[in-house]
């Protein structure tokens, strides 16, 4: 016999709150037994918390959870799913049937961990220290951008805050005053394989929130009176708030309540039904907290403005990273673009949208981890983030970066200095793995301009693509190539030396397609004809052009690269080739040059040689494969 529907609309009083937690850690349960996996314990302990939040203190309009006044609710401890869906089945937009037969099953939305899938959910989260560090974007989006006075709540859990990403949310949304920031941490005491580092020394834990410049406000985590007063001090904050909820994982149930070794276990089919026992029993209780008041401004709509990009002369020496800056200022005609930058915006360029459109721009300082989340964050309120650093520093970021695609989020990232063209600073500032970083994430644009007109266009084209896109600039100055009516799109690539007499082809990207140009009049001085190709597109790449030059040149291909052989632009050009390939359309003789070997201190000539990818080097790789 179905339990009845109990329904509360509105702030619903503590008694009904302490029915809806033991709910929900019935539903946890049930869940996560059903599924044969998850994290029950890990649901139940922040369930008296989460009660209280959602029915007296969170503003959502649970039938349009894409209005812009709404609060935001991120379960940075995303494996607590059990719990987060469970509050969707009390809040009515979830049902028990999906919550039993559709939690961790495959085609089902309700996966492991929560995902954008859901409209309920800004960021996929699962990998711990990320969901903070994003949701500093979103509230700097609701204190600078949208002034709408939503707040952001989000659940952490105190394994998660030994990840230095945490700590440095913390401090930089202490740096931008965001008082609409409030975390709540799960403080159990367990993590997956025994005690946290600081178990319940809540003391410590405050004494760190402290350190950072938020607000930390310790409470007992199943005190319902003491939990709503908490949430409500917290609203009225002038910083941060960090509430510190000492509670106990698997509470509810006597034979799991904290009590090592049950991390990511569902409980056995007996179990559950003596922990539903002790719990109470099923129910059905159907609550809606408060909404966003009805008379709450709403962010108006982005403006989109004509604007003109920069152009250069034919020949000019300009370093593409300078392109970028100037690109970047000149779309910031659109008010929804926004950049931020890891404190190397006088070397990315990034600080000319600085000059242009202060109010958008946001420097988050030496912490990669926060540059790329709260691009993540200020995507989730719709805008056009440009992150920019130096290309090497983006791979301290990389899981970051990972996450934002499963987010699906559309963050726009810029990486200056790549490669041993960078020169005298050494290997520990050249970013020599940056392509296959950046074309391994899914669904990834990789862009690799060689000049500034190709960048500038580029930097316009990225703001109109979705997913994770990534630029790469070059340091030095370098030849303008095009005229400001060439185009560029992601998947293509220019010939810029082609004729019916080829009989090799030079690939190359950046600096390399220069040293390309370079061997091509080297080798037509021996009369040798030789095709160029600017494979300024790296994923998608060009597969077409690239069979079409291989077909009329013999398969004869040098690729020239600034970047370790793995992964770069010699594995795209391969894979661009597979399907010609296996089906028999073109046959390739490939000489592969690119840095093998650990680089040094030196002028950019010298280390461009020492790497065997300056002109010499292609023009002596093109007379092997013509031999």
């Amino acid at each position: 016999m179905a339990t009845p529907v109990s329904e509360v609309v509105g702030v619903a009083d503590l008694e009904t709150v302490r029915e809806l937690a033991q709910q929900l850690r019935v539903d946890s349960v049930r869940s996560s037994t059903s599924a044969g996996s998850g994290h029950p314990t890990s649901s139940m302990s922040a369930a008296d918390v989460m009660a209280v939040l959602l029915t007296r203190h969170l503003r959502y309009d649970w039938d349009n959870p894409d209005d812009p006044a709404n609060d935001h609710l991120i379960f940075s401890k995303g494996h607590a799913s059990p719990l987060i869906y469970s509050m969707f089945k009390a809040v009515g937009v979830v049902s028990d049937e999906e919550l039993m037969t559709g939690y961790r099953r495959f085609g089902h939305r309700l996966q492991g961990h929560p995902t954008p899938v859901l409209p309920w959910v800004d960021v996929a989260t699962g990998s711990l220290g990320q969901g903070l560090p994003d949701a500093v974007g979103v509230a700097l989006a609701g204190k600078f951008l949208d002034k709408t006075p939503y707040r952001v709540w989000v659940v952490c859990g105190d394994s998660e805050m030994a990840e230095g990403s945490m700590w440095e949310a913390l401090d930089k949304a202490s740096f931008y005053g965001l008082s609409n920031l409030i975390a709540i941490v799960d403080v159990n005491r367990l993590g997956q394989r025994g005690p946290t580092e600081l178990g319940w020394d809540m003391a410590a834990y405050a004494r760190r929130v402290e350190a950072f410049g938020a607000r930390a406000l310790v409470v007992d985590g199943h005190d319902l009176g003491a939990i709503d007063a908490a949430l409500a001090d917290a609203e009225d904050a002038a910083r941060p708030t960090v509430i510190l909820a000492r509670t106990r994982k698997g509470e509810g149930f006597s034979e799991v309540a904290d009590v090592e070794g049950w991390h990511g276990k569902p409980l056995t089919g007996d179990m559950a039904e003596r922990a539903i026992v002790e719990l109470g029993g099923e129910r059905n209780l159907r609550v809606r907290g408060p909404v966003p008041p009805a008379d709450l401004a709403r962010p108006e709509h982005q403006a989109r403005p004509a604007f003109t990009l920069p152009t250069y002369e034919l020949g000019a020496k300009v370093a593409s990273r300078r392109a970028y800056g100037q690109a970047l200022a000149a779309i910031g005609a659109w008010t929804d673009v926004v950049a931020l930058d890891a404190e190397v915006s006088n070397s990315t360029y990034a600080e000319d949208f600085t000059k242009a459109h202060p109010d958008r721009f946001f420097e988050i300082f030496i912490a990669e981890q926060q540059l790329v989340a709260a691009a993540v964050g200020l995507s989730v309120r719709g805008y056009v983030p440009f992150a920019s650093t130096f290309a090497a520093f983006l791979s301290r970021a990389y899981d970051f970066i990972r996450m934002a695609a499963i987010s699906q989020s559309d963050i726009r990232l810029s990486g200056s200095h790549a490669g041993v063209e960078i020169g005298a600073d050494g290997p520990s500032q050249m970013a020599l793995e940056d392509l296959a970083m950046m074309r391994a994430v899914g669904g990834s644009t990789v862009l690799y301009p060689s000049d500034a007109t190709s960048t500038a266009k580029l930097v316009e084209v990225m703001a109109g693509l979705r997913g994770v896109s990534y630029l790469r600039t070059t340091r030095g100055a370098y030849p303008v190539l095009y005229g400001p009516d060439e185009q560029f799109a992601p998947g293509g690539s220019k010939v810029l030396r082609s004729s019916d007499a080829d009989t090799v082809t030079l690939i190359g990207a950046g600096v390399t397609l220069h040293h390309c140009l370079a061997a091509a009049d080297v080798l037509a001085g021996e009369g040798v004809s030789a095709r160029v190709i600017d494979l300024y597109s790296i994923k998608p790449v060009d597969a077409a052009t690239l069979a079409e030059a291989a077909r009329a040149t013999g398969g004869r291909l040098v690729v020239a690269e600034d970047h370790y052989a793995e992964g770069g632009i010699g594995g795209a050009v391969l894979e661009g080739l597979a399907s010609a390939l296996r089906d028999g359309d073109v046959s390739v003789r490939l000489a592969h040059l690119s840095v093998t070997e650990l680089p040094g201190s030196g002028t950019p000539d010298e280390l461009l040689d020492f790497a065997g990818i300056s002109t010499p080097h292609i023009v002596e790789a093109a007379r092997g494969l013509l031999r």
